[in-house]
């Protein structure tokens, strides 16, 4: 029923970030997606017995955090700004609960902190 109400590539992107939830494959996902889509996305999450939580990013479009309560308790620290003004550290910490390279997540930290990243061994 919200595969014919949701369009179909969002349906697709939805049902493959729960199944990689569901296989442990990451404990936390972001998605985001137009602010019409949320109902029928949340209805699907409560159906599954996933926890999750929505953020507003501006007038079209919705974050939908969803994953273990854990990771979820940290991102409800900071969900009530957008992720563009979040700090470097949450910044950081975001990024790591979503999987992200841990190396791309230390050059983005160190960027957004106004630090260069030594390229030596001599550190």
């Amino acid at each position: 029923m919200i595969q014919a109400m949701m369009p179909t590539g969002d349906f697709k992107v939805l049902s493959n970030h729960i199944y990689e939830f569901k296989k442990g494959v990451r404990p936390l996902v972001l998605y985001t997606m137009d602010v019409r889509n949320k109902e029928m996305a949340c209805r699907r999450l409560e159906n599954e017995g996933i926890n999750y939580l929505t953020q507003r990013v501006n007038d079209r479009n919705v974050n939908l955090y969803f994953g273990q309560p854990e990771c979820l308790n940290v991102i409800r620290s900071f969900v009530d700004r957008p992720v563009n003004k979040l700090t470097p550290e949450e910044d950081f910490m975001l990024g790591m609960l979503l999987g992200y390279d841990i190396c791309k997540q230390c050059s983005r930290y160190c960027q957004r902190k106004g630090h260069i990243a030594s390229m030596s061994s001599n550190i």
